[in-house]
């Protein structure tokens, strides 16, 4: 090999390894600007053709690159996926109702003042008022609609589209002092993934149809999509064309998510997940750290130890057989009673003293990572719970003084210990040849 070629081959391996990074920051952060993210951005930008090319062939994402700012259109998520609501940036707690619709007045009163750079506070605010009386929604002015309009103006500065000043938020909504916010307005039209001034009303949006441009012959693209946007695949919601593809495919998957994206991909017979081993791609980590985390992984292990939960376990769930078992909510709360009688001088006051908050933020959690579902008749635990690993001992309650500490969760569930060797799905030998339309 020649030096020029060595020159080359280093050069094109170092694009690679500077593309993956810039595909990693707009999946962790879909929104990148230079006030906010200007490493990231200038990364994005100096390989922008090479990353919309990508996006697009690999996942159908758009990609939209300007001077001050980078945007990662996606699609929907799928109907079986945990969803996943705006928070706020102070508590981390879900946004209300209230504060979206807030948070949708902003964005139409920024878009139509006048095309300043900057806006008073106060003057904003009577903009939203005015289109809210306009709307017909009763929006009054009491401390608690003070507090989900500061929610929203606060996301927006999160996301970059104002920028505190002179003043700030928090002083206005204490003491009413005035604050000038600078507009980001390049960004503010691409804030939505697809405009909304054709539909008729919301339905189009709740039932996925105003996003329907992936075609059905496109299960890799689709597949792809899954497995980057979500905590766990699950092998009965994938469609068959998917399956197929995971089936014969799966080594080329592997590549292909590791090597564009920087992902670990498992396939087993439940189904399949991407795992990041640096864990920055996630917002959720399980089993995470403080008691609603280590409250709902030894939960789930006390439950599949009750219920015997095995890989080939099926319930009923409503009129059809479905993968997984069923604990009635009896079971549950229980479970969430013995943990605190037996763990409870490490929780913290406030769990021990509410039993049904504790489990509602523990399910909460085993929901978003996919390997739990409610239903009114109790949680129903997915087959793949049984591969939990280590199990935590189980102990009878006894007096207080002698209590043992709860034994500390691992810190990723998915490092390799989600599925066992003896239950790798094999990858088809088999592989069909596909069309070059199939594969684009």
């Amino acid at each position: 090999m020649t030096v020029t070629q060595t020159r080359s081959a280093s050069t094109a391996e170092h694009d690679a390894t500077e593309q993956r990074a810039g595909a990693r920051a707009l999946l962790a952060c879909p929104i990148l600007t230079a006030g906010r993210n200007p490493e990231a951005l200038a990364l994005v930008r100096r390989h922008a053709r090479a990353l919309k090319a990508m996006f697009a062939s690999t996942v159908d994402y758009q990609l939209v690159v300007e001077s001050t700012f980078a945007r990662l259109h996606k699609g929907p998520l799928d109907p079986e996926a945990a969803p996943r609501p705006a928070r706020r940036s102070n508590t981390g707690g879900d946004f209300a109702p209230r504060t979206y619709t807030y948070l949708a007045l902003l964005c139409a009163g920024l878009l139509s003042t006048p095309p300043r750079d900057q806006v008073l506070i106060g003057a904003l605010v009577n903009q939203v008022r005015a289109d809210a009386a306009i709307a017909g929604i009763t929006m009054e002015d009491t401390a608690t609609d003070r507090r989900h309009l500061v929610h929203a103006i606060l996301h927006l500065i999160e996301l970059g589209v104002l920028t505190e000043t002179d003043g700030t938020v928090a002083a206005w909504r204490d003491r009413q002092i005035e604050a000038l916010l600078d507009i980001h307005r390049p960004l503010l039209p691409h804030l939505l993934t697809l405009s909304l001034q054709d539909l008729a009303g919301p339905e189009p949006l709740l039932d996925g149809t105003a996003h329907a441009r992936f075609g059905p012959d496109q299960p890799r693209r689709s597949l792809r999509r899954k497995l980057i946007e979500n905590p766990l695949v699950r092998r009965e919601d994938l469609t068959a064309p998917e399956r197929d593809v995971l089936s014969r495919e799966r080594t080329e998957l592997t590549h292909v998510m590791d090597d564009l994206f920087g992902l670990t991909l498992e396939v087993r017979l439940e189904g399949a997940l991407c795992y990041d081993t640096d864990d920055e791609l996630t917002d959720v980590n399980f089993p995470g750290e403080g008691t609603t985390a280590w409250v709902a992984l030894l939960l789930v292990n006390a439950l599949v130890d009750d219920l015997k939960v095995a890989p080939n376990s099926t319930a009923e769930l409503g009129g059809r057989t479905v993968p997984g078992a069923m604990a009635p909510w009896a079971m549950v709360d229980a479970g969430v009673e013995l943990l605190i009688e037996t763990y409870g001088d490490s929780f913290g006051a406030a769990h021990v003293g509410d039993p049904p908050a504790l489990r509602a933020g523990a399910v909460a959690l085993l929901e978003s990572v996919g390997v739990a579902r409610s239903t009114p008749g109790g949680l129903l635990l997915h087959p793949v719970c049984a591969r939990y690993q280590p199990e935590p001992q189980r102990v009878p309650a006894r007096p207080r003084q002698a209590l043992p500490q709860a034994p500390a969760p691992p810190t990723d569930m998915f490092a390799g210990t989600l599925f066992t060797e003896s239950d790798i799905a094999p990858e088809d030998p088999h592989r069909e040849p596909t069309t070059d339309q199939e594969r684009s």
